[in-house]
This record gives C-alpha cells, sequence and structure tokens, in this order.
C-alpha cells in the first residue's frame, strides 16, 4: 500500500480579517462567526480551534481540517540574577528564537523585548545576533505570540501585565517592515497595548526610515547609532556603507518633520573607541539636527569581540559633555547580562 502525502495546512492566521470572514461564510456559516473567529486568534491568542467555544463544533472540525494556528512554543526558560527573564522559542519550521522580560518594579515598567528575525544580516561587530546567519523573517504571529507569552510570565512573576513593547531582540525590524506593521496592528487592537508605549528600533535603514513616517506610524523609533562619525560607524556597523551618517541623518530630520516625534539614539559606549569628549562634540552636532534624545548604553560582551566596555567615568563625562550642549541623555544599565539576555547578546546561547 503506497502511503499518501500528509495534507500541508495554511496557518489561518496568516488571513486578515476579511480573509478569515469569506473563508467562514465559504463553510456556508454566517458572517459573524468569522469575525468570533478571528476574535480567538487575536484577542484570546488561543492556539486551537477545539478551544473556540463559541464556535459550533461542526465549524471548529471543519477548521481544523483545512486549517492550523502555528503558535510558538517554549523551549528553554532563563532568570537573571536582577529578575530579567529570558525566553527561548521553538517555530513551527524548529528554528529558535529569544525574548526578554525586563522588569523594572520601582518604576512599574515590565516591558518585553521582542525578535523578528531568526538571526540578522547586519553583522554589527559587537552583537552575537549579528553572527548567526538569518534564516528567515517572523511572521506577524510569531512576533504577537512573544508579548502573549511575555505578558503571562510578568503576570505569574510580577502579577503586572506589560506596560512596554520594544522591538530590539533578534534580527532588523525594518527589514521585515511589513511583518512588523502587521504584529503592531495585531498587538494594538488585540492586546489594546498603546502605539505610545511601543518601540521600534532601527540599525539605520535610511528609506524605510522615511516610509515609516510617509505612513504616519504611531510607535517611537529608536536607532542605535554607536558612533557620531562614519570613520568608526563603518567600522562596527556595515550598514553604515549604504546608510551613511549623512543619509540617515535626513532621513531621521524628515521622520521627526512628519511625525512630530522625538526620537531616541542608542549609543552603546566602548572604551577608548567612542567614547571621548571629541565623540562627544560630534553627536552634539548630529542631535542638533533634529528633536531627539541619547540612551547611553553599557556594552555586554560577547564571545572574541574585540571590545570593552567603557570606564564610568568617562561615560559621566560623556554624558555631561552632552547635557551642558542642551542634549537630553539617560544611561541605561545592562540587563540580564548573566544569562547572555541583555541588548546584543541574544544568539540562542546557554
Amino acid at each position: 500500500m503506497i502511503a499518501t502525502a500528509e495534507k500541508i495546512k495554511k496557518d489561518i492566521r496568516l488571513l486578515n480579517k476579511a480573509q478569515i470572514v469569506a473563508v467562514v461564510e465559504s463553510l456556508g456559516v454566517k458572517k459573524s462567526k468569522g469575525v468570533l473567529l478571528y476574535d480567538w486568534l487575536w484577542k484570546q491568542g488561543v492556539g486551537s480551534f477545539n478551544d473556540m467555544t463559541t464556535l459550533t463544533p461542526a465549524l471548529r472540525e471543519q477548521l481544523a481540517e483545512e486549517f492550523t494556528i502555528n503558535l510558538i512554543q517554549e523551549h528553554k526558560i532563563q532568570r537573571s540574577d536582577d529578575g530579567t527573564i529570558k525566553g527561548r522559542y521553538r517555530l513551527h519550521d524548529g528554528h529558535l528564537i529569544e525574548a526578554v522580560l525586563i522588569p523594572i518594579p520601582s518604576e512599574n515598567r515590565y516591558t518585553v523585548c521582542v525578535s523578528t528575525q531568526v538571526g540578522c544580516s547586519l553583522t554589527c561587530t559587537f552583537c552575537a545576533t549579528g553572527r548567526m546567519e538569518r534564516k528567515r523573517n517572523l511572521d506577524a504571529g510569531e512576533i504577537f505570540d512573544q508579548v502573549v507569552a511575555i505578558n503571562k510570565q510578568s503576570l505569574a512573576a510580577f502579577g503586572q501585565p506589560l506596560t512596554n513593547i520594544v522591538y530590539m531582540g533578534m534580527g532588523e525590524p525594518l527589514l521585515t517592515y511589513p511583518n512588523v506593521m502587521r504584529s503592531i496592528e495585531l498587538i494594538t487592537e488585540g492586546l489594546l497595548m498603546a502605539p505610545k508605549r511601543i518601540t521600534v528600533s532601527t540599525a539605520g535603514i535610511a528609506k524605510m526610515i522615511r516610509k515609516a513616517a510617509d505612513d504616519k506610524v504611531k510607535f517611537n523609533l529608536a536607532v542605535s547609532l554607536h558612533a557620531a562619525d562614519d570613520e568608526k560607524r563603518h567600522q562596527i556597523m556595515p550598514i553604515n556603507e549604504h546608510n551613511n551618517l549623512e543619509a540617515l541623518t535626513e532621513a531621521l530630520a524628515y521622520f521627526c518633520k512628519v511625525r512630530k516625534k522625538r526620537i531616541t539614539l542608542e549609543y552603546i559606549a566602548f572604551q577608548n573607541f567612542n567614547d571621548s569628549l571629541e565623540d562627544a562634540a560630534n553627536l552634539v552636532k548630529i542631535c542638533k539636527k533634529f528633536p531627539c534624545m541619547v540612551n547611553i548604553l553599557e556594552y555586554n560582551p560577547i564571545d572574541n569581540a574585540p571590545f570593552l566596555k567603557s570606564a564610568d567615568e568617562n561615560i559621566d563625562l560623556f554624558a555631561e559633555y552632552l547635557h551642558n550642549h542642551g542634549i537630553m541623555v539617560t544611561f541605561r544599565r545592562s540587563r540580564g547580562r548573566d544569562i547572555d539576555a541583555a541588548c546584543g547578546q541574544l544568539a540562542n546561547k546557554g
């Protein structure tokens, strides 16, 4: 007897609301059941048709015959001494990604850092993810699932829901722009997270920053700058070759003009590389071109990288120079470093 190949089912979450309603109507069921199905997927985050109890058993069976729901699956959870929780998740095709819960109870702030790609293609020299080959983009549902999973973690561990979402995990969000935009739509509509609590971080894709402005996005924009002159930025961020500081700053100025939003410039301080007062002066020149604030970050070490964390006294002088020149500046201590959960460390390690 010859075995027949098992039917490959499509993930129903790849369909939009109108398409889902059309599927339900094609099965001879009224439109309102399609709306209920959509709500089960994106407001309840349900991963099984059998759990959609407001749908008839017959409809649930028909849907299960034709479609699947590819929820991400928990693979490993690690907890840091500082309260940070890193979750590793397996995708339907076996790939692994990581998402991080960053709790700051004293500020009533519970942030999830989500990934947008399996690996990354940008090869920034200070980033562990950049050493991984980019396998594929995450779809909107896989991004959405990270928020749902980490929200459950936050409720279980701290009794508090998520307050903020940052697209700063594995991958470059603006290189999977449609999926990121769709995931934000699902998160804001389904999970009722306000856009002002969502930040998308980019290494600086100038044309996509302009597109985001034209699309009138409501999320906050952060840019991984890390050097304030082209020569140094070339050394650590190969993307600068095609998105140099002139092109990038022009795009950021355009974004601010169109969206009337201040941008955050992320700046990792590397010892004896970009932490001098001359570097600070170059950064001030950039900051004068558009409304922004600077967030200075500690360098988080990765294997076989030629960088050291800048000394605290250097960071203090650097920040003081920016402040004295009218630039709003903050300094963020690393979180989750002991479990490789800090910025630049996500690489499915441990």
